[in-house]
């Protein structure tokens, strides 16, 4: 992509914004999670985008928590098609292993760079889904998915709650708008 020029006006500010959203130690704790789950040692003298650009870590990744997700892995690809295809071919199994659609980064944004934060934020998303695998035994990587916890009442128990008279209610004793004056009233004709 060197034949890009460098963002300016609107552009720049945008890469800016996202730049900016980007935190240096998720980045090296997402990094820890792929070497622990792949079991491969990554040049950690790369900056996090370059480490990741090809895709060929991502496959791992994620042939690593669930073998066989991703069949082809295009290694040494320079072709940027090739490259993409990894990337892709990433996306498609981590959203068949149940990461939602909505925390999914788009392919140019690792491979053209645009959106570093977000390909954070999917790798995130990737290891709380993790955790709701029971075959998954590796690592955890953030914090637990909620569980639904699903209550059950009887008809005795809603109608006895109907007679409780919650003190979040307050109370407007006393309250009143009587007297106020707020200047001239509102009159329809002058």
């Amino acid at each position: 992509m060197s034949n890009v020029p460098p963002p300016s006006g609107l552009s720049y500010q945008v890469k800016k914004k996202l730049d900016g959203k980007r935190d240096k130690g998720q980045e090296n704790e997402t990094l820890d999670w792929i070497e622990a789950v792949a079991g491969i040692k990554l040049d950690r003298s790369k900056a996090y985008e370059d480490i990741l650009k090809d895709g060929v870590v991502l496959c791992k990744l994620i042939n690593g928590i669930k073998p066989g997700s991703v069949k082809k892995i295009n290694e040494n690809a320079t072709m940027p098609f090739k490259i993409m295809e990894n990337i892709s071919a990433f996306l498609e199994a981590i959203q068949k292993f149940g990461v939602p659609h909505t925390d999914l980064f788009q392919t140019v944004d690792l491979f053209e760079k645009k959106d570093i934060a977000q390909v954070c934020r999917t790798i995130f998303a990737l290891g709380r889904t993790c955790q709701t695998h029971p075959e998954y035994t590796g690592p955890s990587l953030g914090p637990k998915l909620a569980t639904e916890n699903k209550r059950e009442f009887t008809d005795e128990q809603i109608r006895e709650g109907q007679n409780v008279v919650s003190l979040q209610y307050g109370s407007n004793k006393g309250a009143s708008q009587a007297g106020l004056n707020m200047g001239k009233q509102r009159m329809i004709i002058d």
